[in-house]
């Protein structure tokens, strides 16, 4: 047989091979990515159920805003409410439009790092009272809401071109050790994120972040990693 022929006949094969492979791939990805509704309850790739009505509010300054929900949370209702620069006032000061617009049936309030970049000597108890009063209102005005309040996550003074400014970890574990302490029994749940970020020095790790205090795609996924169960309860 001409050896010419027989290469064209390995190509095709080839190209038959690679072409089924590709189609199962396909089938494969909408096989999994495909919602089934039942009893008016879904189910989605992360096998997270939820409810028709349900929606998970994220709810925080620029870590939340730059929290890319749709890539992480595919399929699944995830409201942004994350402002770049915020403080604990500025939810207080907006709580319609940041919160209630949305009747969440979740609450995950990430928030603090701003308000502990000011140097006053009493800013972790302000920041910390000022949560208290954001759950609060959450429970007052929309009662069936689920609140998580997670740890204020740590920064790296260290990096080159680092933007943590006057934050520092000391602050940040203080508050989070009253914000643990609240929510043990209280009206709201609290997620130690903060220690799943850490390196040995206590700083949070290089490899999370380009800034020190931002989360970089790997940071997120970790934290992505551990909020899905939560979606759950």
């Amino acid at each position: 047989m001409n050896i010419n022929i027989i290469k064209e006949k390995i190509k095709l094969h080839k190209y038959y091979l690679i072409t089924i492979i590709i189609m199962l791939i396909i089938i494969i990805i909408m096989g999994i990515s495909l919602l089934t509704k039942e009893n008016n309850t879904f189910t989605n790739p992360y096998e997270v159920v939820y409810e028709s009505n349900d929606n998970f509010l994220f709810l925080g300054d620029s870590i939340t805003d730059f929290y890319p929900l749709e890539e992480y949370y595919d399929n699944l209702p995830v409201v942004n409410s994350g402002i770049s620069g915020n403080k604990t006032t500025d939810i207080l000061n907006d709580m319609e439009t940041r919160v209630y617009q949305y009747n969440p049936t979740k609450v995950f309030l990430l928030i603090g790092t701003n308000d502990l970049d000011m140097t006053s000597e009493d800013i972790v108890d302000t920041t910390f009272n000022n949560i208290k009063r954001i759950v609060k209102e959450i429970k007052e005005n929309r009662s069936e809401s689920i609140i998580y309040v997670e740890s204020v996550y740590p920064v790296n003074s260290t990096l080159e071109n680092n933007t943590v400014n006057n934050r520092t970890n000391k602050k940040i574990r203080d508050l989070n050790k009253k914000l643990s302490n609240y929510c043990d029994g209280e009206s709201c749940n609290y997620i130690n994120l903060f220690d799943d970020l850490i390196d040995e020095e206590g700083n949070l790790k290089e490899k999370y972040t380009e800034d020190g205090l931002h989360l970089n795609s790997l940071g997120y996924v970790v934290i992505t990693r551990e909020l899905l169960p939560y979606l759950n309860e």
